[in-house]
């Protein structure tokens, strides 16, 4: 990158906030993904008009802008594949406002995500989406991948509510999107347009949120099961009931023995799958779910496990943030994939797995968000195995094309990045796929922005290396 450029940067955000070190860079130059690219220079910037200002000078010499936030992107998404600038947004980590009357908060991107909710829990109000990360994940990023979390099954996922931003373009150009109440049809949504699309569009410097009410009550079971087949196949059947969960996850017998010891309740041995049921709602709400609950779980035979105390809770739930890490004990390597499909196709999607496992000679777990159908599929491998590496793509090609014929979509929380695109035309039509790339150079005709993401023509190298970092799902 020329001096005068890098001049000019340091200039914008001031000298200690311009790095240029190779140690320094080497911190901005991987993601979740494990893969590693040094930028030419990382700057954080500490206001809109700081980010317009590099925006501007991209823009007008030509040099690539990757906007990051924490960095723990599952694609790699904030990969500065062709070099440039990475700007990072966790100096801009104000909330700028918590409006308990309308129910809605203000907050720049570098906000982590679980740092919000406990401030809003004072007000007792809460921002739904809970990625598996929130204690380090950032709003920005967030917003970016429209991530979702267990939640979403009854709550939604980002997109439901980011209801106004303040987005930098990649021209420099200062834009200001949707509105502070709760309706809103004036002109094109280009809220929703901008959420998900994973810094290719512009850069987030302000986000407007639409909150709910803190549930009075929440509630944890543990339903067990002989059968991974008896488990996924109760998960439609229990939202067909008349049960609402806020969360509904599944474990396989893999994931089960991998946490086990830290499940604070007895399993028995011959335990094949979990599902995690959380009610939340009003004390009366609860009590009534939980009768519902109780009543179609007793009528059917179903073992379950009653989580009456806090302890018992964060246990149950950090044994199930643990899954990733612990994973790692079967293989050093694996390939994670975030699919969903319909809920009811969900026994399917998991049969399938286990037969791809075995026909692939692969260990293959799943767990995840079952209440939605997002299911996380971990390809475990040793990629110093260049045969067992290559068995363990050729599975992930057979699993994305098995996804699409059940309904499916390729990805419910981690978006394309760089690890997805060559699977993009499984999913997304011709038509489609050329609206997008017009889109993207529409708001951003010099190609600045997060370059080489999202579109397969645009990947750095058609050989995609496999995941190797321990990524939180």
């Amino acid at each position: 990158m020329d001096q005068t450029i890098v001049d000019r940067l340091r200039t914008i955000v001031g000298r200690d906030n311009l790095l240029t070190t190779p140690e320094e860079l080497s911190c901005y130059s991987y993601d979740g993904t494990g893969r590693s690219f040094l930028p030419d220079a990382v700057a954080l910037p500490a206001s809109t008009d700081e980010v317009s200002a590099i925006l501007e000078l991209a823009n007008r010499h030509g040099f690539p802008v990757v906007p990051r936030g924490a960095g723990s992107g599952m694609t790699g998404g904030s990969l500065p594949i062709a070099g440039g600038v990475v700007l990072v947004t966790t100096r801009m980590n104000r909330i700028l406002e918590i409006d308990p009357a309308n129910m809605i908060a203000v907050v720049e991107p570098g906000v982590i995500t679980g740092e919000l909710q406990t401030a809003l829990k004072k007000h007792r109000l809460m921002y739904p989406p809970d990625p598996a990360s929130l204690k380090f994940c950032s709003m920005g990023g967030n917003a970016a991948e429209c991530a979702g979390g267990p939640s979403a099954v009854k709550y939604g996922v980002t997109r439901d509510y980011v209801i106004g931003l303040g987005v930098v373009l990649p021209t420099g150009e200062i834009l200001q999107t949707g509105v502070r109440t709760e309706k809103g049809v004036v002109g094109y949504d280009l809220t929703r347009l901008f959420i998900g699309s994973e810094g290719t569009l512009g850069i987030f410097t302000r986000m407007i949120l639409r909150l709910l009410p803190l549930p009075e009550k929440k509630e944890t079971w543990l339903l067990t099961f002989p059968t991974l087949a008896e488990a996924t196949a109760t998960v439609s059947k229990i939202l067909a009931a008349g049960i609402t969960p806020c969360t509904l996850e599944y474990m396989d017998e893999t994931v089960i023995n991998l946490v086990r010891d830290q499940v604070p309740l007895d399993l028995a041995p011959a335990t094949r799958a979990l599902l995690l049921v959380e009610i939340d709602g009003t004390a009366a709400g609860v009590r009534d779910q939980q009768s519902r609950l109780t009543d179609y779980l007793n009528q059917h035979n179903i073992a379950h496990h009653y989580g009456a105390n806090e302890k018992q809770h964060d246990a149950i739930w950090q044994a199930r943030r643990s899954i990733s890490q612990a994973s790692f004990t079967l293989k050093p390597d694996k390939i994670s994939e975030d699919i969903v499909v319909p809920r009811s196709k969900i026994p399917d999607l998991v049969a399938f797995t286990e037969t791809l496992g075995r026909d692939m000679e692969l260990t293959i777990l799943t767990f995840g968000h079952a209440g939605d159908g997002n299911i996380h599929v971990n390809i475990m491998i040793d990629r110093s195995d260049q045969e067992e590496a290559a068995r363990g793509e050729a599975a992930r090609r057979k699993l994305f094309e098995r996804v699409v014929e059940l309904g499916g979509t390729l990805s419910g929380e981690h978006g394309i990045g760089i690890t997805k695109q060559p699977f993009l035309a499984l999913e997304v039509d011709p038509v489609a796929l050329a609206t997008m790339k017009r889109i993207k150079r529409l708001f951003d005709p010099r190609n600045i922005l997060n370059p080489g993401k999202i579109f397969p023509d645009a990947a750095p190298s058609p050989d995609i290396p496999v995941d190797r970092s321990p990524p939180v799902e």
